[in-house]
């Protein structure tokens, strides 16, 4: 995926990972802010984690933007 993230000064190429690991049988996800989100029961569970975090991250940062107006 070639562009720019809001954060990144100048474009480039970012290459998606497999964030979804599996510890002692339970599932985690990581985040690009380096924590370990879970545990997941299953694999799906982790997946559908990471898109409620995503959306959860994008609601903060919107509530943010708007509280700055």
């Amino acid at each position: 995926m070639f562009g720019k993230r809001a954060q990144d000064s100048t474009e480039a190429t970012h290459f998606r990972s497999h964030r979804v690991t599996a510890i002692n049988g339970r599932f985690f996800f990581s985040t690009r802010e380096n924590t370990l989100e879970g545990p997941f029961f299953t694999r799906t569970d982790a997946e559908r984690g990471t898109q409620v975090y995503v959306t959860r991250m994008q609601l903060a940062n919107a509530i943010k933007a708007s509280q700055t107006l």
